[in-house]
């Protein structure tokens, strides 16, 4: 068994003296375990940091080995994110949430959403709403998404500036009126019907409070696990980030 494709590092664990075992979230092969031969080497160390886009041949006897992982670096999104705090938690809270993907499950589409927000951790006024849209095509892919299409009880298309914590629809201003302290507020720049400009620091942790629900309630708590400690960071410094606009 042998296959080649793009990847981006999700995690890396020592194996022995010299070798680690490499987590990749591939384009058409889906989230993958291969062992790496001299991963711990000064060589390959600086290409298998948590978030780096790379090159990877997989080896295997048998599809159901572990397999041997060779790779090799295209782009170190690691390194470039290392300068800025708030691009290194959204690094890893991106890698980190990959990892709720079954294994060997092909999901291309959220690869390249994926490969999109990391091409943007240098604009610190863009990446941030682009991860909370790859949070809601994460839910999509693991049979979670949301509908902020039209309003839950209406149907109407316009307005629409809450979510329903229990179904995952959005709801209108008229409609939710009587119910907002109970609903999760809708962002403009997610809302199809309204029209925004760029995404301000508060809509990011609107956005970030309206996911994060969802993935705890539908994902995280079935599968008694808690939201990965990168995620909780990411959504601290936005709320710190919100504060400092206000």
């Amino acid at each position: 068994m042998q296959w080649s494709d793009e990847g981006i590092i999700l995690s890396v664990k020592p194996h022995g003296e010299t070798a680690a075992v490499a987590e990749i979230f591939t384009r058409a092969h889906g989230r993958h375990l291969g062992l790496v031969h001299g991963g711990r080497s000064r060589k390959l160390r600086p290409v298998l940091q948590t978030g780096n886009h790379v090159d990877a041949t997989w080896k295997a006897r048998l599809a159901e080995h572990l397999g041997h992982l060779l790779v090799e670096l295209r782009k170190g999104y690691a390194a470039q994110a290392m300068e800025d705090p708030a691009a290194l938690a959204g690094l890893s809270s991106l890698c980190a949430l990959a990892r709720l993907l079954p294994e060997r499950d092909p999901h291309p589409a959220l690869f390249e959403v994926a490969l999109f927000v990391l091409g943007y951790l240098d604009e610190p006024e863009v990446w941030p709403a682009l991860m909370v849209r790859w949070e809601l095509a994460l839910l999509d892919e693991l049979g979670f998404g949301l509908d902020l299409s039209a309003c839950a009880a209406t149907g109407s298309k316009d307005d629409l500036i809450y979510v329903s914590p229990k179904s995952g629809r959005a709801v209108s201003a008229t409609a939710g009126a009587d119910y907002k302290d109970r609903l999760l507020r809708l962002p403009g720049f997610l809302a199809k019907g309204r029209q925004g400009g760029a995404a301000t620091p508060d809509d990011v942790v609107a956005g970030l409070n309206l996911t994060g629900h969802f993935l705890e309630t539908r994902v995280l708590i079935p599968r008694e696990e808690e939201m990965p400690a990168a995620r909780v960071r990411l959504k601290d410094l936005m709320v710190r980030r919100a504060a400092q606009a206000a």
